[in-house]
């Protein structure tokens, strides 16, 4: 497992070895004593699975107080543009964003720590995005930024009239408006 940093502490990258034949691949996509070492510590409770299609944007969500999740995040069939912004409120890189493209064939995963708001964009015509929680999703402590925040100015690389975005993700208060992650 070849471990990258991204910049902003605690946000890192992780590429599996992939042993491939003419049958097809296999890789271990989960190893808690490699994670262990990365000093990712806590374990996961919850898996989540979702099926997208193009143009599909998931976020930015991110869970506040005692439920904030940190999310071990991969795609296992298609492609993704996955977006990570820091909201920590104490750390150098608050407000940044990190972005790189998951994907089927790549197979990076991207490990999220607690204080990020997470979301994703389908650029293949279909997508199976999975992801590890350490704390289990509640619904009174979500919170959200707007995919389309001047002040975090992501690059998603597509016309937004193309966009398929959820009404509940068109009414997320902008940087600075949002729940406190803390």
């Amino acid at each position: 497992m070849e471990i990258s940093t991204t910049g902003i502490e605690g946000l890192l990258l992780f590429k599996p070895k992939v042993f491939e034949d003419t049958r097809g691949y296999f890789y271990e996509s989960f190893r808690e004593d490699i994670w262990q070492d990365a000093g990712i510590l806590a374990p996961f409770v919850q898996d989540n699975q979702a099926y997208s299609t193009f143009g599909a944007l998931r976020g930015l969500h991110y869970q506040t107080g005692e439920k904030a999740q940190a999310k071990l995040v991969r795609v296992i069939l298609g492609e993704v543009l996955d977006v990570a912004v820091d909201l920590r409120s104490d750390s150098p890189t608050f407000g940044r964003s990190f972005s790189v493209v998951l994907s089927g064939e790549n197979h990076l995963q991207m490990y999220i720590p607690r204080g990020f708001a997470h979301g994703y964009l389908v650029r293949s015509p279909e997508a199976i995005f999975t992801y590890k929680c350490d704390n289990y999703y509640s619904k009174e402590h979500e919170g959200g930024l707007r995919y389309n925040d001047p002040q975090l100015n992501i690059d998603w690389g597509i016309d937004f009239s193309k966009l398929k975005v959820s009404d509940k993700d068109l009414k997320l208060p902008y940087l600075g408006d949002h729940l406190p992650i803390d």
